[in-house]
């Protein structure tokens, strides 16, 4: 029979409680994944249990009065609190999205945070994208043109315009990529959602020229063809795109070309 043990130092194991101060009426538990590389140890889920009154809705306002009022060695990513950045993508309550747009009021019982799954993680809430961002890179996500300059800008219809609708808007959470299982088991060779939206918005933008290249690129069975339509990262995307038909839209224009 064949056994499946998880490596040595993953399993998560009980930490820290953190009580709230002495008299709190509006209190709310937050159960938060911990790791510290240095430490060569397990990882813990610390409790923390805080005040909600005087803070913001959003999850990402628990966590930085958590970092600024209770344990000041938390780690985490964020910026812009506008669900415009992506850098506080997370694991909460079982679905990966942004902190700062999900309210804690939707979640009933504890709230649950680990980093975004299947990835390596730096320190607590912060996984590693450097592998992420080199296939982002690889999609050379800029425009590319053989025509001469023109002296102003390239110009656009409206209409072709439209068609990027759905795809710019992509601020590269990678919410979609961690929940899709295709790419859990084949990260190494499968693009993924969030980089093949990123290729769909340059592969339907008219002035770019470059077309033909872009597809002969995507034209591989581990690149595009591992997307199984199972549509996790159209439901995990906290800006309410769909990477899944970006993928089937490329796929046609793939097939169209053969015919």
């Amino acid at each position: 029979m064949v056994q499946f043990a998880l490596p040595r130092n993953s399993r998560v194991k009980p930490g820290k409680t953190h009580k709230a101060p002495a008299g709190a009426k509006n209190v709310k538990e937050f159960h938060i994944y911990r790791y510290d590389p240095d430490k060569k140890s397990n990882p813990t889920l610390d409790i923390f249990e805080v005040d909600l009154d005087g803070i913001g809705p959003m999850v990402l306002d628990a966590l930085i009065k958590i970092k600024d009022e209770m344990d000041p060695t938390l780690t985490f990513r964020r910026s812009c609190r506008e669900g415009i950045c992506g850098s506080c993508a997370m694991c909460i309550d079982g679905l990966n999205t942004l902190s700062c747009l999900k309210p804690i009021a939707d979640i009933k019982g504890p709230v649950k945070i680990y980093p975004l799954p299947h990835l390596e993680v730096v320190k607590d809430l912060v996984p590693d994208l450097t592998h992420l961002y080199a296939q982002y890179r690889a999609i050379e996500p800029w425009m590319k043109t053989s025509s001469a300059m023109p002296k102003r800008e390239r110009l656009q219809s409206p209409e072709d315009r439209d068609k990027l609708d759905g795809l710019w808007e992509c601020i590269l959470c990678f919410c979609c990529a961690t929940s899709c299982p295709s790419y859990w088991w084949n990260s190494h060779r499968y693009l993924g959602p969030a980089i093949l939206l990123q290729a769909a918005r340059w592969v339907h933008d008219s002035r770019d020229e470059a077309l033909g290249e872009r597809l002969d690129d995507l034209e591989d069975p581990f690149k595009l063809y591992r997307c199984h339509t199972i549509l996790n990262c159209t439901k995990a995307c906290p800006k309410g795109l769909n990477p899944a038909k970006a993928i089937a839209d490329l796929k046609i224009l793939v097939m169209e070309r053969a015919y």
